[in-house]
């Protein structure tokens, strides 16, 4: 396979921070540009196919579940019947395939703006997106912003599996948007939302914080490792109605799941919510 380097610029699109993430690439499957993004699809000598949207990195095969296990799981052994769940963003179906293997789940709502991200995902991403045909999940390519207008009370969790806060993503860090989130929430319902790096992105995390503090009861901040994600430290906003991550867990159904995952387990659920000191002093309540 003849190889080059693909370069993620952590530049002034976000912030400039002075970084760069470089993974090595081979042949390039497909290249096009939706209403919304551009989507390239790369071959990788080490971690099968690639997936970037707009120059940045979203996933490689042989990583992903460091991403999908943590954003789907930790909600839903949190809540003790999680039986409607919506995603909001996930295109690849990562997220979506998680949240299936849940079986108090009846309806798993997936709402998606770019369509061409699901079509090319299907193609190039099959492991990954192996639960679209599945009868309890709902899909639909429209505006998850608008979508929950429209269903006030309907959900026992969100799922905000987005990109950056530019482009398509860019309402979904808003205050307007998480008022309508919680109103989409059932009174004891959790949210949670992919939350950048601690490290490189501080500011976007407390413009977040003081959001969530202003509209939920509880707002705290979980992390996982992600390799090809910047500063190989990723996190996730949790923000519930009554249930924090220690209220009740459901911990005898993650031990009969365990083996069947690559990154999840018990313990990793009882220490994500740990949080470096400089992490937990720029989320906390002002």
């Amino acid at each position: 396979m003849q190889t080059t380097w693909l370069n993620e610029d952590l530049d002034q699109t976000i912030f400039e921070v002075g970084a760069r993430v470089s993974m090595r690439v081979g042949k390039k499957l497909f290249e096009g540009q939706s209403d919304f993004q551009k989507l390239e699809i790369y071959e990788t000598p080490h971690y099968g196919n690639m997936m970037v949207l707009d120059g940045c990195v979203m996933l490689t095969e042989a990583n992903e579940f460091s991403y999908h296990e943590m954003i789907a799981h930790v909600p839903l052994f949190a809540h003790p019947n999680p039986e409607r769940v919506l995603i909001i963003g996930g295109g690849d179906g990562g997220a979506a395939r998680e949240v299936l293997r849940h079986p108090q789940v009846k309806e798993c709502v997936m709402v998606e703006i770019d369509g061409l991200v699901i079509e090319k995902s299907k193609e190039y991403f099959p492991t990954i997106a192996s639960e679209f045909n599945n009868p309890r999940l709902t899909l639909l390519v429209d505006d998850g912003v608008k979508y929950i207008e429209n269903n006030k009370t309907a959900f026992d969790v969100i799922l905000v599996d987005s990109t950056d806060p530019v482009g398509p993503a860019e309402g979904l860090f808003s205050k307007d948007f998480y008022q309508k989130a919680y109103n989409s929430l059932k009174p004891n319902g959790i949210l949670v939302a992919q939350a950048e790096s601690p490290y490189y992105f501080k500011r976007t995390q407390r413009e977040l914080f003081d959001v969530l503090h202003s509209v939920f009861s509880y707002a705290t901040l979980y992390t996982t490792n992600i390799p090809f994600y910047p500063s190989g430290m990723w996190s996730f906003a949790y923000a519930s109605k009554e249930y924090k991550e220690n209220t009740n867990p459901r911990y005898t159904d993650m031990e009969k799941m365990e083996e069947n995952l690559q990154y999840f387990n018990r313990k990793l659920y009882e220490g994500c919510f740990a949080l470096p000191t400089f992490v937990k002093k720029n989320i906390e309540k002002k």
